[in-house]
């Protein structure tokens, strides 16, 4: 890890991932395709953020959110996944706490669920395939609100 100090800098701004007391925002990342995953993990790493956890399917991300409340800042949803899809796990998450950040991951095409999500709750969206920059933008704006 590179400090301040060190000068070398590749930016002099600070990563998306800090809050402003020095800690990581901490994100649960819930996808079926290990590609997304890890592409969202290394997203989220490269910026500062802390991936706390990973689900493969709905009734994972929900158990794994259960776990790690209160210490979880934002989820990363999929839409399409098996056992439980995106939609229902969003659902039982805010039954959970109505307050949780969800950020709906999607498709190219799905634009009524996605439509669905956002008025159940969900904070935002993303697009596959990923573009980092949107997906910084997206999680950043849904965490300084």
């Amino acid at each position: 890890m590179i400090a301040k100090t060190d000068g070398l800098s590749l930016n002099d701004k600070a990563p998306e991932g800090i809050k402003s007391d020095g800690t990581a925002y901490r994100v649960l990342v819930v996808d079926d395709s290990m590609f997304i995953a890890k592409q969202l993990g290394q997203i989220f790493t490269s910026e500062g953020f802390e991936v706390v956890g990973t689900a493969g399917d709905g009734a994972q991300g929900v158990d794994k959110y259960k776990e790690l409340y209160p210490n979880i800042d934002l989820v990363t949803m999929d839409i399409t996944m098996p056992v439980m899809d995106g939609v229902s796990a969003l659902e039982k998450i805010l039954e959970f706490d109505k307050a949780a950040n969800v950020i709906m991951v999607s498709a190219l095409g799905k634009e009524d669920v996605v439509k669905k999500s956002l008025l159940m709750g969900a904070k935002s969206y993303i697009v596959k395939p990923l573009d980092r920059k949107k997906v910084l933008e997206r999680v950043v704006s849904v965490l300084k609100r």
